[in-house]
């Protein structure tokens, strides 16, 4: 196990390293130059003079080789420091502390609505296969997983917020200022959020389960005479979990990607919106951050998930 789990902590950071060199250099293959464009929205190009630019461009660390810029951007972070947003002149670390606990708060909603409905939901349509209840559920997998997540969100914005004005249609309200303004504004983007989940772990949950059920040993199961409950919950359900979990934390890595789009739509103040407007900036520094934080996010909960598998199948074994 130990040297399982250093193997893949190994591989974790090549993977981190490879994504922090392809979001650093593809951001400075954005056409446009990111002082520029920041001394443009203050109304200040005009009136400031070329030797002040080269200050401020000196200020960020933008007159230097980009693989010294790369350099020194991987040892600050090392160091805890992720620089100084070009954009908002604040610390990229305090930006993140103000922002993310919104993401994490929208995320983790839309995670536990997914998974409570969804493995449920594949469940009963792998028992009740061809039967009404398959023949309702699968279908709305379909739309479910096909759905554009920012489209959902336009239309329930227009159906409930709009026409029957029964949710307010953008803000954030944090939970300790209003529990229940902040559960209202906070309906529709979790459903937007959480769709995809429902329907993937859903659709996963019932291919596992059916194919679970067609083993030796279920069969075995049933012929001892065993209620159907009892070969379900304790023989069948684990193993047909294994493919879900793994589906699990895969989503966790499209929630905070739809976060992007549904913070925008709904007026969210949380990283993914903060992402957004970074990237219309040109603020490498905010962009690269983000990207940082959400890629380690991802990868300890694939880690997580891996080392799950053997709680799950005692036959697993890890070398």
């Amino acid at each position: 196990m130990t040297t399982y789990i250093i193997r893949r902590l190994l591989q974790a950071l090549f993977v981190l390293f490879l994504v922090t060199l392809l979001v650093f250099f593809i951001m400075r293959l954005l056409p446009g130059d990111p002082i520029i464009i920041y001394i443009a929205q203050t109304a200040q190009l005009e009136a400031m003079p070329p030797e002040m630019i080269e200050e401020l461009r000196h200020q960020f660390g933008l007159d230097k080789p980009i693989y010294m810029q790369y350099f020194n951007w991987i040892v600050s972070i090392f160091q805890g420091d992720f620089g100084t947003s070009i954009f908002y002149h604040e610390n990229v670390s305090t930006l993140m502390l103000e922002r993310f606990p919104v993401t994490l708060h929208l995320g983790v909603l839309a995670l536990i609505v997914g998974t409570i409905l969804g493995i449920p939901a594949g469940l009963f349509a792998a028992i009740r296969r061809g039967k009404w209840l398959d023949k309702i559920l699968t279908p709305l997998t379909y739309i479910g997983i096909t759905i554009p997540v920012f489209w959902l969100g336009i239309l329930l914005m227009y159906a409930f917020g709009v026409k029957l004005q029964w949710l307010p249609i953008s803000g954030y309200t944090s939970p300790f200022d209003g529990f229940w303004k902040s559960t209202s504004q906070l309906v529709m983007p979790v459903i937007c959020l959480a769709t995809f989940s429902v329907a993937a772990n859903a659709r996963q949950m019932r291919s596992a389960m059916l194919e679970v059920t067609g083993q030796d040993y279920i069969r075995t199961a049933w012929a001892k005479g065993l209620t159907e409950r009892v070969v379900i919950m304790r023989h069948a359900l684990k193993n047909s979990l294994i493919p879900v979990i793994t589906l699990i934390g895969i989503g966790v890595g499209i929630i905070f990607g739809g976060s992007v789009l549904v913070e925008t739509v709904f007026a969210i103040p949380g990283v993914g919106r903060l992402m957004v407007s970074s990237i219309f900036a040109q603020d490498y520094v905010v962009v690269q951050g983000i990207t940082f934080l959400i890629a380690v996010i991802v990868l300890l909960v694939n880690l997580i998930v891996d080392l799950s598998y053997g709680w799950l199948n005692p036959r697993i074994r890890y070398g």
